[in-house]
């Protein structure tokens, strides 16, 4: 969901565009300890992004079906489906509208196919060893949704209206024009809402929901929805937020790497330099539950419409950075058309067709998504092994660490720089040894003061197996 909410991470010293603070300041005293178990294909996901509108020449659920194949093939193993609902008419932006203005949470969007459609599409990813989830936007509806008109108590007044959002400062969001708020003080607002989720896995069997904007909806909402949607299916729920400890304990078993994000880009422009993931992982650590992992991504939906696309963003330094998403403590994504280089902002309000050329990155991402799938060491968080810094003498300039779960070991060295860097690495005894390079057929001894000229951007990544 795209909105203008800035807040600034003072020890980080870096803007976050994405996400607004948590409306909910303290974790009610209802949420339960502990976090939600996840589904354990969740442990290793690399989740692909799917707008349906723009994925293919159809812009339907059936070009997208015709691409599953390729999707196995290129190694992925989740695929998020964008909102696949009716879309309001009522305050449309654009021709098309936006997929997060929910008319119908019963419906499928009819520009995309028919519910058998959809069906069709998640069962043949199943066959395919994928699993689906889909976006689901909780927080408001369109102006002209089925629910507003039938049941007008569950929405929000401002002064005595129906508003658009409310922001974290109990202040409607003035450009979210097309959405009204859903008021889940209503105690049927929330009974509704699960339903909804329920009815989309016992009639689609699907795997799990990536939940738009799941900050504005009161935690303690999630502490019961998790409970009712597992009774069903065990789920793997994905919060876009970032700002809530709490959701770890209440329902989510990931949240957004915004931060991530953001500092990546500000290395890849010069602004931080290598120590600030340094700062950033003690950061989180220290924030989050112990078991806490998180999505990271250099290109979604919305940093692809409204800010640039990923050479607009990191340039040279793109892979890089997709090196560092498969390999740090959490949970890779790609967004459709990464594996096609995508050098095009899709429009958010329009059709406007990814135009497919020669899959030139397929290659690259297939590699990154075999290590993630046999390697247990960057399985997601504490799943997989924690990350170890390995000192160099240019810590500034080079990130370098190792993980370890089981016996399974990565060495991954990045020059996060735009000039060539000599360095010096001083792995311990634990780390010097035998790997397999996972970007050719060499094998890399690691030893003491292990000596490495690097191009601007060049990365390495050693696998023990």
């Amino acid at each position: 969901m795209k909105y203008t909410g800035i807040f600034v991470l003072i020890l980080l010293i870096c803007s976050c565009q994405q996400n607004s603070s948590s409306v909910q300041q303290k974790t009610p005293s209802n949420i339960p300890a502990g976090r939600p178990t996840e589904p354990e294909w969740a442990r290793n996901a690399v989740l692909y992004e799917c707008n349906v509108r723009q994925f293919s020449a159809s812009g339907n659920f059936k070009g997208v079906q015709a691409q599953l194949p390729r999707l196995r093939d290129l190694g992925i193993n989740v695929l998020w489906l964008m909102p696949i609902h009716p879309i309001g008419v009522e305050r449309r932006k654009g021709s098309l509208g936006s997929p997060y203005s929910v008319r119908d949470y019963y419906a499928v969007n009819p520009d995309f196919g028919t519910l058998d459609d959809l069906k069709n599409l998640i069962g043949e990813a199943h066959k395919l060893g994928l699993k689906v989830i889909l976006d689901w936007v909780p927080n408001h509806t369109s102006w002209d949704a089925v629910w507003l008109k039938q049941h007008p108590e569950f929405y929000t007044r401002y002064k005595g209206n129906l508003t658009t959002p409310i922001n974290e400062h109990g202040e409607p969001i003035t450009d979210w024009s097309d959405i009204c708020d859903l008021d889940y003080n209503q105690p049927g607002t929330r009974k509704a809402m699960i339903d909804a989720m329920k009815y989309w896995i016992t009639s689609a069997d699907i795997d799990g929901f990536r939940v738009d904007m799941a900050g504005l909806v009161p935690n303690d909402f999630w502490a019961e929805a998790r409970p009712a949607l597992d009774s069903v299916k065990q789920m793997f729920m994905l919060a876009e937020w970032q700002d809530e400890p709490g959701h770890f304990n209440s329902c989510f078993n990931a949240n957004y790497g915004w931060k991530w994000k953001d500092i990546t880009k500000d290395i890849a422009t010069g602004k931080q330099n290598a120590t600030s993931l340094d700062t950033l992982l003690n950061y989180l650590d220290e924030y989050y539950p112990k078991d806490y992992y998180q999505l990271y991504f250099t290109q979604n939906h919305d940093e692809n419409s409204w800010a640039g696309h990923e050479q607009e963003l990191y340039g040279p330094a793109a892979d890089a950075f997709n090196v560092l998403m498969f390999t740090w403590q959490g949970i890779p994504m790609l967004y459709n058309g990464q594996e096609d280089g995508l050098a095009q902002r899709l429009a958010f309000f329009e059709k406007d067709p990814v135009k497919w050329k020669d899959y030139s990155k397929t290659v690259f991402f297939q590699n990154l998504c075999t290590l993630k799938r046999n390697n247990k060491s960057v399985a997601a968080g504490k799943n997989g092994g924690v990350l170890k810094k390995i000192p160099t003498d240019k810590d500034t300039e080079i990130y370098a660490f190792t993980r370890e779960k089981d016996g399974d070991k990565v060495v991954v060295v990045l020059n996060l720089t735009n000039r060539p860097q000599s360095v010096t690495l001083n792995p311990d005894d634990q780390v010097a040894g035998a790997y397999l390079s996972v970007f050719g057929a060499s094998t890399v001894q690691v030893t003491k003061d292990m000596q490495l000229s690097l191009k601007p951007w060049e990365y390495l990544v050693l696998t023990n197996k």
